[in-house]
């Protein structure tokens, strides 16, 4: 994902990988005797997600172990949620609430009640995240053991509050019982490594929810395009990586339900398909809050009729909108953290302060979740499931509702998706 807030352009790391820290396990991991010859293990449930993966990626030859997965599986193409960028998704995916309602509306935002400490992708305030609860806090609450191998919003102490003054110590909240600090420099291998190693363990400190998650392709889709060699280069370094964790499922005689998803998809850019809005609007008139794929504004004190009148014009290539007054389809903008103005870009078009001042060309997401490059894959493999199955496409809050079926949690109260899509392909 571009760092597109001038107060994430400090970030090191590229694409939609979160900020790396130092590698840090919440737990000490210890060597786990090997597992009894004759142990009848029940099934576990892996949610894995590959950043920035098409569906249509499956199309290029080069995925022999998420293509098979796919064919004996469940599989579908999902559409996101806007905004279609990785930790709103993220979120979702593991909340069954759109962005809208979960807080979590963009990569970086503000708060009314914090307007000079920003959200960034190395947040972990439990503040920002406490509106919607994810699965594995639900799981840790119900007595089911939970790890996660990486995941947005998986370090934080979910519910706790964090304290104003340095070294902002943290009361009370709930996180997985073991998880992984984000760290990109950790490659696949030692991912899926972390993994198996969890399910080593005995039976009553083995992990029944785990996640896994891999940034390479969404990476090289934004430095290359979704088109590229490099970003066939890495679906197939993903997908041994996915070839690695299913040999090791099997190794153990470990049964797993296997979820695999993106957050989104890609779509091609170029410094040709831009919209400078120092040609539009005058800068006077507004703080510029986010651009990229889409812009958000904040009038100037005494500036928001004239701003309103430039912006909600017409424009070639982009549509806009007060934030109230969006699609419903978008089910976007009653949120406190979403600014006044938003505008939209036709699908690789890309919304910038001025002009570029040399030439380029990669990819970036955060268009129409109903666009076709947008859309995520989607794969369900496992005891759980029928083999053999194609869906219709879906939305992706419906994901979160499959997971509590799997683990055995009753199903959630006001979320935004539903177990619907699954019934016919689920095992009774």
């Amino acid at each position: 994902m571009r760092k597109i807030l001038p107060l994430l352009a400090s970030l090191a790391l590229g694409a939609c990988a979160y900020p790396a820290h130092p590698p840090a396990l919440a737990s000490v991991t210890q060597p786990a005797p090997p597992p009894a010859a004759n142990e009848q293990r029940s099934p576990v449930t892996i949610l894995v997600s590959i950043d920035g993966f098409r569906p249509d990626y499956l199309n290029r030859g080069v995925t022999p172990h998420l293509s098979d997965l796919a064919r004996t599986g469940v599989s579908a193409s999902m559409r996101p949620s806007f905004p279609s960028k990785t930790f709103p998704n993220h979120w979702t995916l593991v909340t069954g609430m759109v962005p809208d309602r979960h807080g979590i509306v963009a990569n970086g935002f503000t708060d009314p009640a914090r307007l000079t400490e920003p959200f960034t992708m190395a947040s972990d305030d439990p503040f920002w995240w406490n509106a919607a609860e994810p699965i594995w806090v639900t799981a840790e609450k119900a007595g089911i053991r939970t790890a996660t191998m990486f995941w947005p919003g998986s370090n934080v102490a979910w519910g706790g509050t964090a304290a104003q003054a340095w070294p902002h110590r943290i009361t009370g909240g709930t996180r997985p019982t073991d998880w992984q600090q984000f760290n990109q420099q950790v490659n696949d291998r030692q991912r899926v490594d972390a993994v198996i190693d969890w399910l080593r363990r005995p039976a009553e400190t083995r992990p029944r929810l785990l996640t896994l998650y891999f940034d390479e392709v969404d990476t090289a889709g934004h430095q290359n395009g979704p088109d590229a060699a490099e970003t066939t280069q890495a679906i197939a370094a993903v997908d041994r990586a996915i070839g690695q964790l299913v040999e090791g499922l099997a190794r153990l005689n470990q049964p797993a339900n296997l979820v695999i998803v993106a957050d989104h998809g890609m779509a091609a850019t170029s410094s040709t398909r831009t919209i400078a809005l120092d040609t539009l609007l005058d800068p006077a008139d507004y703080v510029l809050n986010d651009s990229g794929p889409y812009a958000t504004f904040t009038p100037a004190p005494g500036h928001e009729a004239a701003l309103a009148a430039r912006l909600l014009a017409r424009h070639p290539h982009m549509q806009c909108w007060r934030k109230e007054a969006m699609p419903a389809r978008f089910r976007y903008g009653r949120n406190r953290r979403i600014p006044p103005f938003l505008c939209l870009a036709e699908t690789g078009w890309t919304i910038s302060a001025k002009a570029p001042d040399r030439p380029t060309s990669g990819g970036t997401h955060g268009y129409d979740p109903a666009d076709p490059t947008m859309a995520a894959l989607f794969i369900a493999h496992g005891p759980a499931f029928i083999p053999g199955r194609r869906l219709a496409p879906f939305d992706n809050p419906a994901v979160a509702p499959l997971l509590r079926d799997l683990i055995g949690l009753p199903p959630g109260q006001g979320l935004d998706g539903t177990d619907a899509p699954f019934q016919k392909v689920l095992r009774q």
